[in-house]
């Protein structure tokens, strides 16, 4: 099997070191998609890519480590530090590299680390900017759907591509975003038998072809994996997809199909 992680925060010092790599690869997790919050972040996934070797020796072995695609964007926590120079260097970086998707961008009115305001003007600043350069859109949403999707609408047309990640909403919301045409990005939020119900039955409703596989890593560790640590890695998401198989009650081999398929057209 071959695996793409969608959704990494690789830049996360809990993540910056190479067994992550080695452990990622010898999971046949052999591509992930490393996600930006900020511009000094963009920058570094940027740099990153493109230093990053394709093997690294470990003692007498040399292995392979995974393929790497990064997001440039800057999340809505951070909306309040937006201005027009903040547009200008994200469109710089996106359009002089080889950026994969506008994002991580979005709304989160539940912690409100930034003005609500100011969310909507760096969101709907970089939803200009994809439609603008016809690049996909990475997204974050908490607590905010509603208003998302009216923005989303207005822009849909305009924009190649649109991933709902870290996904964790009920039926409804999930026909929605579907309705738009979303991918759906599943992490180990669908392991969590309690604060994750509604999502698992949701999933009974995800098409295959919608389908993104991602574990937030180093955040949201799979309940349901043991022994539990306190750190998630890419490592993990054949269990997360394995849940998910047994939630919709077909083969393994189909999530990692679908789910390859689609991470590997939308990124790389």
């Amino acid at each position: 099997m071959s695996w793409i992680d969608a959704g990494v925060n690789l830049l996360d010092p809990r993540l910056n070191n190479d067994e992550i790599l080695i452990r990622s690869k010898t999971a046949s997790v052999t591509h992930l998609v490393a996600i930006a919050s900020t511009l000094e972040e963009s920058e570094s996934a940027i740099k990153l890519k493109s230093t990053l070797t394709s093997s690294l020796k470990i003692g007498n072995e040399t292995v392979d480590t995974p393929s790497i695609a990064v997001t440039a964007g800057v999340h809505p926590h951070y909306a309040d530090q937006y201005t027009s120079e903040t547009f200008s260097k994200l469109k710089y970086l996106c359009t002089h590299n080889k950026v994969a998707a506008i994002g991580e961008c979005g709304l989160d009115f539940n912690r409100n680390f930034s003005t609500q305001e100011n969310q909507l003007r760096a969101f709907e600043s970089q939803l200009e900017l994809a439609a603008e350069l016809k690049m996909g859109v990475y997204l974050h949403q908490r607590d905010a759907f509603e208003i998302q999707v009216k923005l989303l609408n207005r822009y849909k047309d305009a924009i190649p591509f649109m991933v709902a990640h870290c996904f964790t909403g009920n039926k409804e919301q999930l026909n929605t975003y579907l309705e738009l045409g979303c991918y759906i990005g599943i992490t180990g939020w669908l392991c969590d038998e309690k604060r994750g119900q509604e999502l698992r039955d949701a999933a009974l409703d995800l098409p295959l072809n919608r389908l993104l596989m991602e574990t937030d890593a180093p955040y949201l560790f799979p309940k349901t994996l043991k022994p539990k640590k306190r750190t998630n890695e890419p490592s993990f998401l054949p269990h997360i997809a394995q849940t998910l198989a047994d939630i919709k009650q077909i083969d393994i081999s189909e999530i990692e199909t679908h789910s390859y398929q689609n991470a590997y057209t939308l990124f790389f």
